[in-house]
């Protein structure tokens, strides 16, 4: 869909004055696509969903043992570190609770490296995933996830940049200490907040 000018700057107004856009974030009412490396083929018989680390109770998954579990459905605005933002976006998938359900943390485990194809890592306080907002996503807008957006699984953290949000995710490694990510070794923010504008690693 289409829309004027007018139309955007009239919402981004609108969500400006609801106090969902952060400093420094426009509205775009596309999706844009963004992400590094190629867009990895997914092969339902053999992937699979992994929980590791400092876990009592580590667990493999298959691409039909996950989607058995409960799904939930959930709108959040989702903020890019490029500078813009999409707002209500409904989701459908599994939520991080569900899947911290099947294990038992060991103590000190408060951070997690989240894994997903072709090596990419992203690091995540634990209070940050333990939300009802946070979920593994299958679905967006009412449609199965895009191979560009994510397909088969994308991880949705709301209230940190996009960046975040991993695409294509493949396991958890439950961690005692906050270990940077893939951007967070190249000069992005190891937590990255959007309140607080946490962009790069001088912010």
């Amino acid at each position: 869909m289409l829309f004027s000018g007018n139309e955007r700057r009239e919402r981004e107004q609108q969500v400006r004055s609801e106090g969902r856009l952060p400093p420094g974030q426009s509205l775009t009412l596309t999706w844009p696509v963004l992400h590094y490396g190629s867009v990895p083929k997914f092969d339902p018989n053999t992937w699979d969903f992994r929980i590791e680390g400092l876990v009592e109770h580590p667990v493999r998954l298959t691409w039909n043992e996950f989607n058995a579990l409960p799904k939930i459905n959930t709108k959040s605005d989702f903020h890019c570190v490029t500078r813009w933002t999409r707002v209500d976006n409904n989701w459908k998938g599994v939520a991080f609770r569900e899947l911290l359900n099947l294990v038992r943390l060991k103590p000190g485990a408060g951070f997690v490296l989240v894994h997903a194809e072709q090596g990419y890592t992203a690091n995540i306080p634990l209070p940050d995933l333990d939300r009802d907002d946070v979920l593994f996503a299958t679905h967006h807008d009412g449609q199965p996830l895009t191979p560009e957006h994510g397909y088969p699984l994308r991880l949705i953290v709301p209230q940190l940049y996009g960046w975040k949000s991993v695409k294509w995710v493949r396991w958890l490694e439950f961690l005692n200490q906050d270990l940077p990510g893939f951007w967070e070794q190249n000069g992005y923010h190891m937590h990255g907040d959007p309140r607080k504008e946490q962009r790069f690693d001088t912010d």
